[in-house]
């Protein structure tokens, strides 16, 4: 039998070795970031979906307020004075872009003005049936999205009573809203569908069929059979993978609009995610590579002298297939190329674990204010709730923090973000966990602490965002709502409902404002 040497034995043990080490290695931190990556990307669009939903229902209730506003100010006597009233429908049509038209008809719906005016509509009746339907309810009305019969646009009508100073019906006030022309939906939506990463969202009506979607030509198709849309047609909110109907695999959440029923979807093709993952895994073969090679060609030479070193790498190598690499043990060796062999090591597994933490901490932290993420404070209320010691929850909100964004730019919000977050980091002890919970929402746990001492924590907080001074010409205040655990309630979720209801109660009293759940219930 034909006899191996030492050198050779040893030079394929420990190129062996190497390869199966960052094997193992790879695999693992595949197999890890897979994971979070998924549940990262379906939190992710489901705060997307969410806020969108919010923004949808937003502009169509500042659309019902319009009309309301205008009702108000229109008397029968004016159904007389037709310049008067195109003038008033002008205004109304002009002075945001609301509608596409607008138009206001009697009780018998008669059309008496309408914006852009089209005289030979004036004095006929109304022949859509959403208007005859607003006009037969004599109250506040918005219709299911439609086709027009003759260009088969889709559009939607929404209306307002005109009552007399006695409270009776005189007519109805309505706007048109075409979906693929130049409205504010359409404006908000229509050339944002789809961003840079692949992800996109698209919008069905009650019915399931597509209103706003990244393929222009699939406007109008009835898409009910898609699973996420069927949750959505039976009421359900949430995220989760699926295949949708082209039998692409995706990452979708879904909410629904509470004014209209309609519903957003927000989906990421799960491809996305594999892509990212796989840069992920180059980068880190790449910032490896070099170590390893560097190893590889220092193990072969020793290897040409001596074994021991051999011993020293198998023992270190496995420490680190282990993930327990205690460096506080390794001593300088002897040997010169047995040392250099050594600090190589330790050097390549150093690289891999920063590169590690840098990842664990990325997953859990908010990009924006440094504050830990939504993800986070669903793990550590988890483990406080199991652990079963008292603490208390703090929901804070910026108050109007839409109109900072809108007036200043979202550049400015996000200075406001960031100033916020630091303010309420140092309200708190090092004991104590700060997360930002989502867009102008954050979230403060309180260990061993009692809701009248979180009450003064949050007033602290208050205080010193109200009386701070911001980048931005504008008074910036925040609103709070506390829950004690196990007091209010011995479940993670329902605790932080509680206090969130209780941070709805402070907007809904006034904003700048901290609402303590307990004393509530008192």
């Amino acid at each position: 039998m034909r006899k191996i040497s030492l050198n050779v034995l040893l030079s394929g043990l420990v190129s062996v070795s190497v390869l199966m080490t960052l094997t193992i290695m790879i695999i693992s931190s595949y197999t890890t970031q897979k994971r979070a990556l998924i549940d990262n990307t379906l939190s992710n669009n489901y705060v997307n979906a969410v806020q969108m939903s919010q923004t949808l229902d937003s502009l169509f209730l500042s659309m019902q307020s319009s009309l309301k506003y205008a009702a108000k100010y229109i008397h029968e006597d004016d159904f007389t004075d037709t310049n008067k009233l195109n003038a008033t429908m002008d205004l109304i049509q002009n002075s945001s872009n609301f509608f596409n038209s607008v138009a206001l008809a009697d009780q018998t719906g008669i059309v008496r003005s309408i914006s852009p005016y089209y005289e030979s509509v004036i004095g006929k009746h109304v022949n859509s049936k959403a208007a005859k339907l607003a006009i037969q309810s004599k109250a506040s009305y918005i219709s299911e999205a439609y086709p027009t019969p003759r260009t088969n646009h889709t559009i939607m009508f929404i209306g307002e009573p005109l009552n007399d100073a006695s409270g009776n019906f005189i007519g109805m006030i309505g706007g048109n809203i075409h979906l693929q022309e130049y409205n504010i939906l359409n404006l908000s939506f229509g050339n944002q569908l789809q961003a840079e990463n692949g992800s996109y969202f698209f919008i069905v009506d009650q019915k399931g069929t597509l209103l706003f979607h990244p393929d222009a030509n699939r406007i109008g198709e009835n898409v009910s059979r898609n699973d996420v849309v069927r949750k959505l047609l039976n009421n359900q909110e949430g995220k989760e993978r699926y295949k949708n109907i082209s039998d692409v695999d995706s990452l979708a959440a879904y909410y629904k609009v509470p004014t209209t029923n309609w519903g957003v979807v927000f989906v990421t093709p799960t491809q996305t995610v594999y892509d990212q993952l796989n840069h992920h895994i180059w980068m880190l073969l790449l910032y490896t590579s070099i170590p390893f090679l560097i190893l590889t060609l220092v193990v072969l030479r020793v290897a040409r002298k001596l074994a021991s070193p051999f011993v020293l790498l198998a023992d270190m190598i496995t420490q680190m297939e282990n993930g327990e690499v205690n460096q506080s043990v390794v001593k300088p060796h002897w040997n010169r190329e047995a040392d250099l062999l050594t600090r190589t090591v330790i050097g390549a597994m150093r690289t891999l674990k920063q590169k590690t933490d840098q990842l664990v901490y990325q997953a859990g932290t908010d990009v924006l204010t440094g504050l830990n993420n939504r993800r986070t404070f669903e793990e550590i209320i988890q483990q406080w709730t199991q652990r079963e010691a008292p603490f208390s929850i703090i929901v804070l909100d910026i108050d109007r923090f839409k109109t900072i964004n809108d007036t200043f730019g979202h550049h400015a919000g996000d200075e406001v973000l960031k100033r916020i977050a630091q303010q309420i980091q140092m309200s708190v002890s090092s004991e104590d966990f700060c997360f930002r919970y989502g867009g102008e929402e954050f979230v403060v746990l309180l260990q061993n602490c009692r809701s009248d001492q979180a009450y003064e924590t949050a007033e602290s907080i208050r205080l010193t965002v109200q009386n701070s001074t911001f980048t931005i010409d504008h008074r910036v205040t925040i609103s709070a709502g506390i829950a004690e655990y196990p007091v209010d309630s011995s479940c993670a979720a329902d605790l932080f409902q509680l206090a969130d209801a209780a941070l709805y109660q402070a907007k809904q009293e006034g904003r700048n404002r901290t609402i303590v759940k307990a004393l509530n219930n008192e």
